[in-house]
């Protein structure tokens, strides 16, 4: 008694020991899948996270995943219960075995129990059982499988008309201007257009009955098996109990193990597109080479005939480009829309490579440089940048560890240190209310400040800066441009706008029309060619400016 006791204690400390280990694991494995993605992404090739067709890609897996449990997270549900029921196998053959060992007396008028043909329906019956029964309902998880890419499109509309939408502010005035409430209700309703729930249902339903009256006619014929042979004296009442309990689980176990493969084989489709994803490679070059990032240093970064088109197209967003930087020169860059002034940074920060032709840095091709080192070189504020909802400090220094006096000193140089002094925790005040609740909402302006302190808190020899001052009232945009000189020091300027007036403190300006870089030189010598497209955009914008003066 003692020691059965003792072992039971034991078994059950282990047991739940072992449980508890599960359940951590399970809770960590669900953030370790999103981990593989998110470091996926994090190392993937710029042009491809902004390509249309991975951001598709990735969206499909998430939905598969959330939607239907398809995909990763699936393997380990699948695994784990395969592994239990194989060990459930094991455990009741041993305890069944003897059940075709003993023998019914000879004498019996139920002797024909051993006889081979009725091993061979009882074999029939336990097949039907633990075979028939899990193909049934392995079917109607193909079915679901199917109709995952309905759900997916479902999920998709329910999420941006319910959750996505509803709760945007930058959208929520135009839906009460215009009254578009209906609108919205009426797309939300065609997630459940779309999902045809009852069709699938129907059919899933009609082999999961099939499946489960295949399971107890089979089980019933084994019970009966089993009872008959007790009462025919092959072993006592209470072997019955054994018997039956151990087919049970045998049943079971074989079920459990064969239903999880075909979950697993269903599952192939959907790791197939994970896989394919996790696959992607990373074309961009990787170089070796160091960068003399000493103070003082002089940088000569050239494009040789580079041309460039996107992915999936066949027309150039730059075409033949020829265009030398040197160490403090301030370049304006203009031109209309979809002129390739944009590429041309993310070109010349090594965001892409070129389709044709070579960028170099000191007569040497960038891409033989280390990746990381060169993207140091530069300082950018893009025109769509972003802010992270952490603190003021740790956006500016793009770290979690700030240095201080240096983040209070180039905030006052973007225009922010008035309002610096007046946030409740300095630097320590939280960016908007993702995170924290006592987090501040800054305005546009506000953010590009904020986005002007981070690059010239990077301190890099080169500054780029596109449209900076687009969201900036003209008292701060007259500010900026007054002290860019000052702001900028000895690096070197690239700077993109719209407004020509704002890159006359620019001492070589480059037009950019249709792909191509069609003139260059200053703010004066440009105007005296009256045929060029610096003059034309000149005199538009002069002669607006002009006439609201009249």
């Amino acid at each position: 008694v003692a020691l059965t006791i003792g072992l039971n204690l034991i078994l059950s400390l282990t047991k739940s020991a072992l449980a508890r280990w599960a359940a951590y694991c399970d809770t960590t494995s669900w953030t370790s899948m999103h981990k593989v993605f998110t470091d996926k992404l994090l190392s993937m090739d710029y042009i491809d996270i902004e390509n249309p067709d991975t951001q598709q890609k990735f969206s499909e897996i998430r939905q598969h995943q959330n939607g239907m449990g398809f995909g990763l997270r699936r393997l380990l549900i699948a695994y784990d219960r395969i592994i239990a029921g194989l060990v459930q196998i094991a455990l009741s053959v041993s305890l069944a075995m003897s059940l075709f060992t003993l023998r019914v007396p000879p004498a019996s008028p139920l002797s024909y129990l051993d006889s081979p043909l009725a091993m061979m329906l009882f074999a029939i019956a336990l097949l039907c059982s633990i075979v028939v029964a899990p193909y049934l309902s392995m079917v109607g998880g193909k079915i679901w499988g199917r109709a995952s890419h309905d759900n997916n499109v479902a999920n998709r509309l329910f999420h941006f008309y319910f959750y996505q939408l509803t709760r945007d502010a930058h959208r929520a005035k135009d839906i009460r201007i215009y009254g578009q409430q209906p609108l919205i209700e009426r797309g939300a309703s065609w997630g459940n257009q779309i999902g045809h729930w009852l069709e699938y249902a129907r059919y899933d339903a009609r082999f999961s009955a099939a499946s489960t009256a295949v399971s107890y006619l089979s089980n019933g014929m084994v019970y009966l098996y089993v009872a008959l042979k007790a009462l025919a004296g092959a072993f006592g009442v209470g072997g019955i109990v054994q018997y039956v309990g151990a087919i049970t689980q045998f049943g079971s176990g074989f079920a459990t193990t064969l239903t999880n493969v075909g979950m697993l084989v269903n599952n192939n489709v959907f790791l197939d597109k994970a896989f394919a994803f996790l696959d992607t490679p990373n074309l961009m070059q990787q170089g070796a080479l160091h960068v003399d990032r000493r103070r003082g240093a002089t940088y000569t970064i050239e494009f040789r005939n580079v041309s460039f088109r996107y992915p999936g197209t066949d027309t150039y967003a730059l075409k033949n480009l020829n265009l030398t930087l040197d160490t403090g020169r301030r370049m304006a860059v203009v031109g209309m829309n979809g002129s390739g002034k944009t590429t041309m940074i993310k070109l010349l920060c090594r965001l892409y490579d070129p389709t044709e032709g070579t960028i170099t840095l000191n007569g040497i091709d960038i891409r033989q440089y280390d990746y990381d080192a060169y993207l140091a070189l530069f300082s950018i504020v893009f025109q769509d940048f972003r802010l992270l909802p952490l603190t003021l400090g740790q956006n500016v220094a793009a770290s979690a560890e700030v240095d201080v006096d240096r983040a209070r000193r180039v905030l006052w140089q973007s225009g922010l240190g008035p309002r610096l002094e007046n946030m409740p925790r300095g630097l320590e005040t939280p960016l908007y209310r993702e995170m924290e609740d006592d987090g501040i909402e800054v305005s546009g302006g506000e953010a590009q400040k904020t986005a002007l302190a981070r690059a010239l808190y990077r301190d890099a020899p080169f500054v780029v800066l596109d449209e900076p001052t687009a969201a900036l009232d003209p008292i701060a945009e007259y500010e900026i441009y007054s002290r860019f000189d000052e702001i900028v020091g000895d690096k070197t300027a690239v700077y993109i706008s719209h407004r020509l007036s704002s890159c006359r403190f620019c001492d070589d300006i480059a037009v950019f029309h249709e792909g191509e870089l069609v003139q260059r030189g200053s703010h004066e010598a440009l105007l005296t060619d009256e045929r060029g497209k610096y003059y034309e955009l000149w005199n538009a914008q002069a002669q607006y400016y002009a006439t609201e003066t009249a």
